[in-house]
């Protein structure tokens, strides 16, 4: 029910502002000779520079004819002047868009860069971390190694074949 009402009340707000206009039509159709003329005789018109330049260069070219003929207002012209400038309104919404998809872009992007980042960066500690293990593994393994052979040989391995000099330990006959 309060919707209703809101809904009534915005009706007739409509229909008490459109009050003037209605006289004027309603006048103008039982055809009383009145004040009321709707020849644009009286009518200037003011056309901005930027809808002016489109018309003009307009590909589709739906522009025909001039505002004023024989001194009077060209109600088909000024149809169509306004049918372009709701193409023009109906243009800039659209690139309104476009341009909010590319901030919504920038911002995927900006995301996927700044976490493309942070995985590298957690990829490289990994390796690090692995890397320092797999060192400290190879080197505990050498040196017990080099613990077995010393206990077995008395001396490193290595240094057993730097001593040895086989030129020395051959014997002519």
């Amino acid at each position: 029910l309060p919707k209703v009402r809101s809904m009534w009340t915005l009706v007739m707000e409509i229909l008490t502002s459109l009050k003037k206009e209605k006289e004027i039509v309603d006048h103008v159709l039982e055809g009383f000779d009145g004040c009321y003329v709707l020849d644009g005789a009286n009518v200037v018109s003011r056309v901005p520079r930027m809808l002016a330049c489109r018309v003009e260069s307009n590909e589709h070219k739906h522009w025909r004819g001039n505002l004023y003929e024989a001194g009077k207002l060209n109600f088909l012209a000024v149809i169509q002047l306004l049918n372009e400038a709701l193409r023009m309104l109906r243009d800039e919404l659209h690139q309104y868009d476009l341009t909010s998809q590319i901030r919504y872009m920038k911002n995927i992007s900006v995301f996927c860069t700044r976490e493309l980042r942070n995985m590298q960066e957690s990829r490289l500690k990994l390796r690090e971390q692995y890397l320092a293990q797999r060192r400290g593994s190879f080197s505990r393994k050498q040196e017990d190694w080099q613990e077995k052979w010393t206990s077995f040989l008395g001396m490193c391995p290595l240094k057993l074949m730097l001593q040895w000099d086989p030129v020395s330990s051959v014997r002519f006959i």
